[in-house]
């Protein structure tokens, strides 16, 4: 049995004595190949601050990345599976670095996110997350357990659309090689942004999805534009030929994302290991935002053909109907899907990323 049965058809925890023919390897700034004896390597010699203790001590643990470029973080040779990223960089990289992966060679990415979005750090604002699939930690540290396999190939970039160059950026990607069953989908993320209409309050999370698979997660990042209970609206799911009605249809976005009530106290955050609500801003002088979670892990969408999910926003009249808002919403969507993947909507430029 290789590691990915073993995690995968026996459980987590449940598959863990298990032997393996599988064979673990990890990337960062110390070893950037993850080769074989590959880690600290670096010649201390110079002015680093282990010039004083030889090789084999931490001299470059991190990078620079250079304005307006993109700097490959992993290339990979397949079979196998990134396991887990773990990602610290400043806040100036949320929204102005897209995250990238490509998968077997394809010419356009199966993940395409602003980095902090893609760690349910939405707004290019920091929160701690506790969930199972994604870990944001003290202070910053990103961390993705998503599952990720692949068979020839597998190559994770940052691009930085920063107006400067941006320093210190620590990462590690840890990954093994393994043998990947024939079934096994590949991993996808996809980020849009767009402002409601009074007129037509539906938000696209994601479209144009086609193929076989299943969808694993949301992220929004809501920023309202009126007073009082914004998320009345429902989540859809339009799977496998769905045009005007969808086969799933939630109650409401609290719903949705695991509480109730509009959350009661509107400035109250949780986090738990498949659903949250981890940032709750409300400042004076400022307009609120809101950032939100829900993985579809136990409970993956399934589809067939082809899936479109959306959201709408909505509030109350004061005479007890729904209220159109015209609200600001970001969002990730996730997914495994069989190759390949309908090409995504090219991505906004960094000033129409930047939060409200």
């Amino acid at each position: 049995m290789n590691a990915f049965e073993s995690m995968f058809t026996v459980g987590f925890l449940g598959g863990l004595p298990l032997l393996s023919s599988a064979k673990t390897r990890s990337i960062n700034a110390e070893n950037p190949d993850g080769s074989v004896g590959g880690g600290a390597k670096e010649d201390p010699q110079g002015k680093g601050p282990a010039r004083r203790l030889g090789k084999g001590w931490k001299v470059r643990p991190c990078i620079d990345l250079p304005q307006g470029e993109t700097t490959v973080l992993a290339d990979i040779e397949g079979p196998g599976v990134v396991q887990h990223i773990w990602i610290t960089a400043n806040e100036a990289s949320y929204r102005d670095c897209i995250l990238r992966m490509y998968w077997d060679g394809e010419e356009t990415p199966s993940v395409e996110v602003p980095l902090g979005d893609f760690f349910v750090n939405g707004h290019a604002m920091r929160c701690d997350v506790n969930s199972l699939p994604i870990a944001v930690n003290p202070s910053g540290g990103f961390n993705s357990y998503w599952p990720m396999p692949f068979r020839k190939s597998a190559k994770i970039t940052i691009e930085n659309q920063h107006w400067s160059p941006i320093g210190g950026f620590f990462y590690q990607i840890t990954y093994t090689e393994t043998e990947v069953p024939a079934e096994a989908a590949y991993f996808h993320a996809q980020w849009r942004r767009a402002m409601t209409e009074r007129s037509n309050p539906d938000y696209v999370i994601v479209d144009g999805i086609r193929g076989k698979g299943h969808y694993v997660g949301t992220m929004l990042a809501w920023t309202q534009h009126s007073n009082g209970w914004w998320g009345e609206g429902e989540v859809k799911f339009f799977m496998d030929g769905d045009r005007e009605h969808p086969t799933i249809c939630g109650t409401g976005l609290e719903d949705y994302f695991g509480g109730a009530w509009g959350f009661d106290n509107p400035s109250r955050t949780y986090s738990t290991a498949f659903l949250g609500l981890p940032m709750c801003h409300r400042v004076a002088g400022e307009v609120p935002k809101h950032t939100l979670y829900r993985w579809h892990i136990l409970d993956p969408i399934r589809f067939e053909k082809d899936l479109r999910v959306t959201i709408q926003a909505l509030g109350w009249y004061e005479d007890g109907t729904f209220q159109p808002l015209a609200d600001d919403v970001a969002s990730v969507a996730y997914w495994y899907q069989a190759e390949p993947h309908a090409p995504f909507p090219q991505i906004l430029k960094p000033e129409d990323r930047w939060p409200r």
